[in-house]
């Protein structure tokens, strides 16, 4: 790897900074990151969810995506690893290299190692070092040793965000809803939720998903190789190597002025290191000399390797005695300051006689357990006793329901009868009679107490129409009409108007239904003040 063209600053970080290191490569280069990423995801997701739609299995193309999560986290590593360096591809590049590049050491990836929360931290590993499988898995633990607790939580953190990301988009649609109708809106939901989704709101959170995964996958795939960047320079020292690299490129520059100022000294130093007794003497040498040296020469090329006097005995005089030496270095490693050692004193219990014997026992005991004598039998008795507690403490749970309720006093309760329900359609009347208070109070007393609630209703809504002079749309709903009976001159009719609705509604949807004598009380203020006939 070529170090010394990073255009990041390595150094020793702590793993929460390296994650924010990796996050903000992914914002440096996020265009050459998401534009081939989304031109292969999406036709993915396309193609996938269509198959679902044919085949009606919406939960197999969620997780046939959310086993694919690799694939888009290999082309944001390819554009990170190369934009460390300043050479930030192109998407085109970026597409066409997914053909070839890092396939031998990621099928692992999807397959049995697609549980793993070490993706993001190891994936580096196996696309960018090109090592052989053996390699691979040594490295793996290399790496892994000093950071995998960063690496689960690095991946728990990005579940974390898509969740939020879905549930969001999810809350988001329910902002366009008028708050009259929200609830109403919450329970259809629900409803549709719980029982059976159709296949366009399965789609929609299928895309929902897989916009979670395209937006947060490249900073999961960034933080992880930032964390691994992190570890092979805390391993290998890659902060020192270029500090040394740079200091030798410094001195490669100052290199020729100190090779010409070292030849410059050069004659002096040779100067000033001459004897001056000596000088004479090695600059006249007579021809007498030259003639002995010469002779000299030859005579000891002429003495024959293997000569006995050839020996060192004969050359040096005799061998030197060492036995001095070697006792100066007996001595030098007996110092103390060579092998220094210290005196340490603590105190023990003596031990009695009797303990000494039972702690002997019980060591030959633990060394021939066949040889304890009639301890054994009792120590067996003894397992077998606790095995049935606890066979006895597994009934007792399991047979918990029918003999638990005996100990309370009371046996089991017994489930009162409920009366069966009756449903009963209330519909709006169409023609209003010329007497509805009357009217309703029949139906009060003949047990039909909402659709007597649903004639007030409707003559107050056709009272309240003429006295605003407004006409209503068919269908009208209660928020329509609340606002058209502000038109109302009196402020009598406004109060009570809204009276009723509130009565409506609770009846309505709620199912809570006045009582009799506050029923009474209003039909007979509708009829009061709004003049019907008796």
């Amino acid at each position: 790897m070529r170090i010394d063209q990073l255009n990041v600053a390595l150094r020793a970080r702590s793993e929460w900074e390296a994650m924010e290191l990796g996050t903000a490569l992914v914002r440096r280069h996020a265009r050459a990151i998401w534009l081939p990423l989304i031109a292969v995801s999406l036709p993915l997701f396309a193609v996938i969810n269509a198959a679902a739609w044919w085949a009606d299995a919406f939960g197999w193309a969620w997780l046939l995506m959310w086993w694919l999560k690799p694939v888009s986290d290999r082309i944001a590593l390819y554009v990170i690893s190369r934009g460390v360096f300043g050479d930030e591809p192109r998407p085109l590049q970026t597409l066409r290299a997914q053909r070839h590049w890092g396939w031998s050491g990621f099928w692992g990836y999807l397959g049995w190692r697609r549980f793993s929360p070490f993706r993001s931290l190891l994936l580096p590993v196996n696309l960018l070092e090109g090592s052989d499988a053996s390699q691979r898995s040594v490295r793996r633990r290399a790496v892994l040793s000093g950071t995998f607790g960063h690496a689960v939580l690095l991946t728990l953190m990005c579940m974390v965000f898509e969740v939020v990301v879905v549930s969001g988009c999810i809350a988001a649609v329910f902002l366009f809803v008028p708050l009259e109708l929200l609830s109403d809106s919450w329970r259809a939901a629900w409803e549709m939720v719980s029982e059976t989704m159709p296949a366009w709101a399965q789609l929609g959170v299928n895309a929902l998903f897989w916009l979670a995964a395209t937006l947060i996958g490249p900073f999961y795939a960034g933080a992880g190789f930032a964390l691994y960047l992190n570890r092979r320079t805390e391993m290998e020292a890659w902060d020192v190597e270029i500090a040394f690299r740079r200091m030798r490129d410094r001195l490669q520059q100052a290199a020729p002025l100190l090779v010409l100022a070292l030849v410059l000294c050069w004659p002096m130093g040779g100067l000033h290191a001459e004897e001056p007794a000596q000088a004479p003497s090695c600059a006249a040498p007579t021809g007498m000399d030259d003639d002995a040296g010469d002779e000299e020469e030859e005579a000891s090329d002429a003495v024959p390797a293997d000569d006995p006097s050839n020996t060192p005995s004969v050359i040096f005089g005799g061998t030197p005695d060492t036995a001095g030496f070697r006792q100066a270095v007996q001595r030098a490693y007996e110092d103390p300051l060579v092998a220094p050692t210290r005196e340490v004193k603590r105190w023990e219990r003596t031990l009695s006689e009797a303990e000494k014997n039972k702690k002997k026992d019980d060591a030959d005991n633990n060394r021939n357990p066949l040889g304890r004598g009639p301890r054994l039998p009792a120590q067996i008795a003894e397992w077998i006793l606790w095995g049935l507690v606890g066979l006895l403490v597994l009934g007792l749970i399991a047979t918990a329901p029918w003999w638990l309720r005996w100990l309370r006093g009371t046996g089991a309760r017994r489930r009162k009868a409920t009366d069966p329900v009756v449903e009963e359609a209330v519909e709006l009347p169409e023609v209003i009679p010329p007497d509805p208070a009357a009217r309703a109070r029949d139906l009060w007393q003949q047990g039909r107490p909402r659709q007597a609630l649903a004639l007030l209703y409707r003559a107050s809504v056709e009272s309240m129409s003429e006295r605003a002079e407004v006409v209503l749309p068919p269908g009208a709903t209660e928020a329509q009409c609340l606002r058209a009976s502000r038109r109302m001159p009196v402020e009598a009719d406004r109060t009570l108007f809204a009276r009723i609705v509130r009565v409506w509604q609770y009846a309505a949807y709620a199912g809570r239904l006045p009582e009799t004598d506050e029923f009474d009380d209003l039909a007979t203020t509708l009829q009061t003040q709004f003049r019907w006939r008796a």
